[in-house]
């Protein structure tokens, strides 16, 4: 093939070309080594790869006030295929006066179940593909991608269901595909998260405004208390600047001096608010029921009826792994295909006798907390032991004394979006670790994205680049600790939180957290899928029955079965 020829092509080209039947595996070979040169890679499922044109090489990208010290050259390598693992398709730059007209409309667009096999029946085994188009509010097809989708397929009579993979063509079309597991009805449920112009909103504020969410520091001396604003990137002034660096991580915190106090007097952390960083006319492309969030109609049916596996074909099997997907819910429980045996931990007993001999580490948001409060509310023997700590950031702690296990919750370090934290109780995840026996009756739950979705992607992956290490660490002296990664989650947000709580920031810290410990020998749990894949409505902290499936997972990578 002449490389004059590979020139020409455009990255929807390539996909095609690669996706031919009749292309040799030389020439193969030839199109796919030229697109990894010439494109960076979005790798969305084995079978298709999208690729959007190199960024210019050179530095990472510097915020107007967010500056990050250089790193070792093996983790700024890392560092700039982690940004480039989130890429996401160029987004339009928004028209002044900006209008809805042209932007992408649920209410226009529609999603089409593609004929299956041979256009017969639909067996156990098989795959549906789903075909979206996105339409502008004028009725005009998007000839662009960008949107922010997700899809799953449902049943509510099987209370079933299991999260789709969607795939941006980059031309106003996209395609959902889900793996049919169960026997039965089936429907299929496609949502407009974002329109790629909210995007283009939302991917400015983490460059212009990661300082929207307004942290204070608390000092007081005597009877002398101030207050000074404070962050990870502080806007220069001619105020001088408390440097509160982690000495031992590095990870950076930083706040205003205050006027008569000096920098050692600071004694608690607050959240106290959000900046208003929308325009009044960016607000329309965050409206509920509009374009934010929205379920979009089917061009013909919804639903499929899924008949039994066929002869001699092959489905995915359980116990193998060899899927894409980590699992799905089957009459209300969730079935690993990791190759995870997932058993029900129905009682009291059941945990305790799970948990007997052991120690539970659990660091992280408010999501890991939820995780805390759920045992605590289901070990009966279990005794809180009371630290006097403040209730949103522990360290909390349960003792079982018959059953001698121990579980302990504490927060991650800063930046926190909670009410009060005192100084003294502020500790980062890496110390913490650092910290641990560790062994074979311990095990270590780590769950931290949700306070960083504000900040530049950099400063996410320095903070895991720091924990990971102290995984390492923990691993390498203790290499029978078990350590489990929760991942993020689809939330609820309102039009007041999206600037803080918007799921393409969580899709963005979740590719990351990902990547990040893909390769080490640690458990995931996949709760964005488990999220996505259950009739329950989004929320940041899912709904107890989705918890209980989360911790049966846990408890089955505690205690697997033989």
């Amino acid at each position: 093939m002449d490389p004059n020829d590979l020139e020409a092509l455009t990255p929807n080209h390539l996909l095609l070309l690669k996706t031919l039947p009749s292309l040799s595996p030389g020439v193969f070979q030839e199109v796919d080594i030229y697109a990894r040169r010439q494109w960076k890679q979005f790798k969305l499922t084995d079978n298709s790869a999208i690729y959007f044109k190199k960024e210019p090489t050179g530095l990472p990208f510097r915020h107007d006030f967010c500056t990050f010290k250089p790193l070792p050259p093996a983790d700024a390598r890392e560092e700039r295929l982690l940004i480039d693992s989130t890429a996401w398709p160029e987004t339009p730059i928004l028209p002044v006066p900006l209008s809805l007209e042209q932007t992408s409309d649920p209410a226009h667009s529609t999603f089409t179940i593609l004929p299956g096999r041979g256009g017969g029946e639909r067996h156990v085994g098989d795959q549906l593909e789903v075909l979206i188009n996105i339409f502008d509010f004028q009725g005009h097809a998007k000839k662009s991608g960008g949107d922010l989708l997700v899809a799953r397929l449902h049943s509510k009579e099987l209370t079933a269901g299991v999260a789709g993979r969607v795939v941006d063509h980059l031309n106003g079309s996209y395609s959902a595909v889900f793996p049919l597991l169960w026997e039965g009805s089936a429907k299929v449920e496609v949502i407009l998260v974002h329109s790629t112009e909210a995007v283009t909103v939302l991917r400015r504020l983490n460059s212009e405004q990661p300082d929207r969410v307004i942290f204070e520091g608390i000092f007081r001396s005597g009877s002398i208390s101030e207050r000074a604003t404070c962050n990870i990137c502080l806007r220069e002034t001619s105020q001088p600047q408390c440097n509160y660096t982690d000495l031992r991580t590095g990870e950076p915190w930083f706040c205003y001096k205050p006027k008569s106090l000096n920098c050692d007097a600071r004694i608690s952390h607050v959240k106290t608010g959000y900046k208003k960083v929308l325009a009044a006319k960016e607000e329309k492309l965050f409206q509920r029921n509009v374009n934010f969030v929205v379920p979009m109609q089917a061009s013909g049916s919804a639903n499929v009826t899924v008949f039994p596996q066929r002869k001699g074909q092959t489905r995915i099997n359980e116990d193998t792994g060899k899927s894409e997907h980590s699992g799905y819910y089957y009459q209300g429980v969730w079935r690993a295909l990791d190759g995870t045996r997932v058993q029900q931990f129905n009682n009291s007993t059941d945990i305790s006798q799970c948990l007997k001999g052991k120690i539970i580490h659990m660091y992280g948001d408010s999501t890991m907390r939820q995780w805390f409060e759920y045992f605590k509310a289901s070990l009966s023997d279990a005794k809180e032991v009371n630290l006097n700590s403040p209730n949103q950031a522990g360290p909390f702690m349960m003792w079982d004394n018959a059953n001698k296990f121990l579980v302990t919750y504490r927060i991650h370090g800063l930046p926190l979006r909670i009410s009060i934290i005192p100084v003294s109780k502020e500790s980062y995840v890496a110390n913490e670790l650092d910290g641990l026996v560790g062994g074979k009756n311990t095990v270590v739950v780590l769950g931290i994205w949700a306070h960083f979705s504000t900040f530049p992607i950099e400063f996410y992956i320095r903070r895991l680049q720091s924990i990971r290490r102290a995984v390492v660490r923990l691993l390498e002296r203790a290499p029978g600790t078990l350590v489990v990664i929760r991942t993020a989650n689809l939330q609820s947000v309102q039009l007041s939180g999206v600037i803080s709580n918007s799921d393409w920031f969580s899709v963005q810290v979740d590719k990351v957290l990902r990547a990040m410990f893909k390769g080490l020998n640690v458990r995931l749990i996949d709760a964005w899928e488990m999220v996505l894949a259950h009739d329950l409505p989004h929320n940041l902290h899912p709904q107890p029955p989705i918890v209980k499936n989360m911790i049966n997972v846990l408890l089955s990578y505690i205690c697997p079965k033989k």
